[in-house]
């Protein structure tokens, strides 16, 4: 099999190399951090990619959803050291995973039965200490993109798409509202049904002649509409911030 090994750790990456060379698989590459190994994804298109759960930055259950939206996803298998007890709610979902260090015979049965993850198993999995994303994924020209959590000044929802709007432009992705309010809400507040706004992005709340209130962002000027009903958590993040 074709073989993407990630591992942020020199040692790991060469034991894994060693192995997978005796076992007779191909080792089509090595990256040493998430970003790297979506890059290599797409330019080598392996048939497995084997992640480290724990690396700085860009974790592997993070990798492995930006992995998934690839035209042609590859398997993915799970590297960690975390210790068996803090697995047992990872083990019971349908992903592999390798306990480090990585056994040949293990490797081989891992390898044996890869399969593609799908949405919902990812979206079970209780890694210890997986955090929220810090890039959001989204297709464009038949390629996958990241954009940093950090760089978004809002999400706006337009019937089944929403609008990630950066400083530099806008992109669209293929995800709810609800779900994007719920994994980033101590980086976000929802002020519209269908708007959503970086905290930080947040410069002033107005209130125009007929009583409708707007909020105007600081880096882009943009006015955006504050409901009713948000109008006083949105004042609440003024006042913190002063």
């Amino acid at each position: 099999m074709k073989v993407l090994i990630t591992d942020d750790e020199m040692p790991a990456r060469l034991r894994l190399r060693a192995i997978l060379e005796e076992l007779g698989h191909e080792v089509m590459g090595e990256a040493s951090s998430g970003e790297q190994a979506l890059e290599m994804s797409e330019a080598l298109q392996p048939e497995v990619v084997l992640l480290d759960i724990r690396m700085p930055g860009m974790g592997g259950i993070e990798t492995a959803r930006h992995l998934m939206e690839q035209e042609q996803p590859p398997a993915v298998i799970f590297t960690t050291a975390f210790d068996e007890h803090a697995l047992q709610a990872f083990e019971t979902q349908a992903v592999d995973y390798l306990l480090k260090p990585v056994r040949k015979e293990r490797l081989a049965v891992s390898l044996g039965k890869a399969g593609k993850l799908n949405r919902v198993q990812l979206a079970h999995i209780n890694a210890p200490g997986e955090e929220a994303r810090t890039h959001i994924c989204a297709r464009s020209h038949n390629r996958v993109s990241l954009i940093p959590l950090h760089s978004i000044l809002f999400f706006m929802a337009d019937q089944k798409y929403i609008s990630v709007v950066t400083a530099d432009g806008e992109t669209l992705i293929e995800e709810s509202l609800k779900s994007l309010e719920q994994e980033f809400t101590n980086d976000f507040i929802r002020v519209h049904r269908n708007a959503l706004v970086a905290r930080e992005a947040i410069e002033s709340l107005q209130k125009s002649a007929d009583g409708s209130h707007h909020i105007v962002l600081k880096e882009s000027h943009t006015a955006i509409d504050v409901s009713r009903r948000h109008v006083s958590a949105v004042r609440k993040i003024i006042k913190n911030m002063g």
